[in-house]
This record gives C-alpha cells, structure tokens and sequence, in this order.
C-alpha cells in the first residue's frame, strides 16, 4: 500500500497553500494524500462556552476538512484526498501521522515584504522530532510559483518547473538526502542545483587575512570533494543536470538567495537522540525562516 502525503490541516490560508502543494506533489508521484486535522481538547468548563461547544468543533473537524478535500478533488483530478482527525497535542499529533507517510507537509505563514517563513513552535517542533521529510510551503504560495515564465514573461504552470536546490554538507553527506533531491529533480524534469557552501579554516577568524591565491587553492579542494561525492549519483540518475556550486561564503545565506530561483530547497536535519540541545541545525533552521520557496527537510542519521 501506498504511503500517503500527508498534509497538517486547520483551515487557515497556510494550511490552505500545504494542501494544494501536496496535491501537485502527490499527482507527481501518484499517491494519495490526507488531510490530518489536530483537536487539541480543552478543559471541561472551556469546552461548554458557545465558541468551543459542539457546534465549533464540529465544524472545524468535519465540514472545514471535508469541504477542503472535495475542493483538491476538484481541482486536482485522479488524486485521492482523504481526511483524518486526532485529538492530542499538535506537534506530538502530526509527529505520528508523519510516521506512515511519504511526506509531512505544514504550512507557514509568510513574512511579507521580508520574504521567507514564520515558522510556528508547532512546525519547528514536528521538524524536530520525525524522522520522515517534512516540507514548509507558505501562505499564498501558488502553483505557478514553482514555474519559470512563459514566452510572455508571465509565470505559468504550463512552463518548466524551476530547478531543485540542495544544500549539501560534503563533510557529513548522507543518501536520503542527496537520494530525496535527486528524486525530486527528476519527477520535475529539472537541473539540480547542489551547493555547498565553506568558509576558510578557523585560524584565519583570528586575524590572518584570506590571500587570494589561498581562496582560489581552498575552492578548487572543496569543487573536486563536491564532484567527487555527486559522481555515483550522476550515474544513477544519468537523466538529472547536475549544477554543483561550491562556494565561498554562509552556506544558509546562498540557499536562502538560490531559493529565488528555485521551486523546492531541500536541505538535511542530523538526527539527535538525545533529548538535549538542538534538533535542528543552525543553517537548516536559517532556510526554513528566510527561503521563498518550499523548503523539504529531510532526516538523517
């Protein structure tokens, strides 16, 4: 049986813009999706007040959700949308129906004029803990978003799907990852973009000035271990244009930049045991509040 796409619904313009998203995903890889709605209980008392009653939950976990998936129906013909309620606490809620999916997808509201995400506790927290890819999509991200322009300068979805981008550490490179981003090029039939950002070694945070010949010497070392790792990948995936871009600066500044150009920036999360410190990285956790496109963060070892 199929894993599912799984989409965290509530009825709000974010979770509006995931659900549409992981239509067109879904349609890309031929899978179902659902749409999983969290009631999170309240106490006995609050629960009789006329704005928290039955009526209320009613409508928020059965006609808001049913409305919604009649609606991807509609516009999406052939994918199976189906619904799901849960009660718990949210972040725990989706953390376990992102078990059994193919994908968690959450929205986010945007930040307007500044651009990017603002990424709730809930989202960050469900970034956090599951071990399948989660994806970010914004409030009022559109389908033609994702395309270049058309002949007229217009973006259009019946244009190319922009590239894929991956944020690839070639210290610490893992195959879900570079595996998710590959994939992903291919089902869009586009160029992937692999950049790696790198700073020169610590001494030269003290004081000592980075010579040009030295920088030049530095990126040439980093370009071949960039290569190199990409080369088994190349083979596999012969079809997929490969861009890798080593480059000399903050890696978490050139995604969120490539992010312009890009219809989905894919980018890793280490996963931590522990119950202490971050569970998420300081550059993948920079992306998913600064990029303008899609983010997928994919788990790894």
């Amino acid at each position: 049986m199929s894993r599912p796409i799984t989409v965290g619904f509530d009825g709000s313009p974010e979770s509006r813009a995931a659900a549409e998203w992981a239509a067109r995903e879904a349609k890309l890889r031929g899978l179902p999706v659902r749409l999983v709605q969290v009631w999170e209980p309240v106490p006995e008392p609050m629960a009789q007040a006329p704005l928290l009653g039955v009526e209320t939950h009613q409508h928020w976990t059965e006609r808001v959700p049913r409305q919604a998936a009649e609606g991807l129906r509609l516009r999406h013909p052939g994918v199976e949308v189906t619904t799901e309620h849960v009660t718990g606490r949210p972040a725990e809620a989706l953390a376990r129906a992102a078990q059994d999916a193919e994908l968690l997808v959450l929205g986010s509201r945007g930040l307007g004029g500044l651009g990017g995400f603002l990424v709730g506790s809930v989202g960050l927290a469900v970034v956090a803990s599951t071990e399948r890819p989660v994806v970010l999509v914004r409030a009022g991200e559109q389908a033609t978003d994702q395309h270049e322009m058309d002949k007229a300068g217009i973006p259009s979805t019946a244009a190319a799907f922009r590239p894929v981008v991956l944020g690839l550490d070639v210290g610490s490179p893992d195959e879900a990852l570079i595996g998710f981003a590959f994939d992903a090029a291919t089902r869009r039939n586009v160029p992937l973009r692999v950049l790696h950002g790198w700073n020169p070694p610590p001494y030269y945070a003290y004081g000592m000035a980075l010579e040009a010949a030295v920088q030049r010497e530095l990126a040439e070392v980093d370009s071949t271990v960039l290569t190199e790792e990409l080369r088994p990948w190349r083979q596999k995936y012969p079809d997929v244009e490969v861009v890798p871009e080593s480059r000399y600066g903050s890696p978490s500044n050139l995604l969120i930049d490539a992010s312009r150009e890009a219809s989905l920036v894919v980018v890793g999360r280490r996963i931590r045991r522990s119950s202490f410190g971050a569970h998420i990285g300081t550059v993948t956790h920079a992306v998913l509040h600064h990029a303008t496109a899609p983010v997928a963060v994919v788990a790894h070892d």
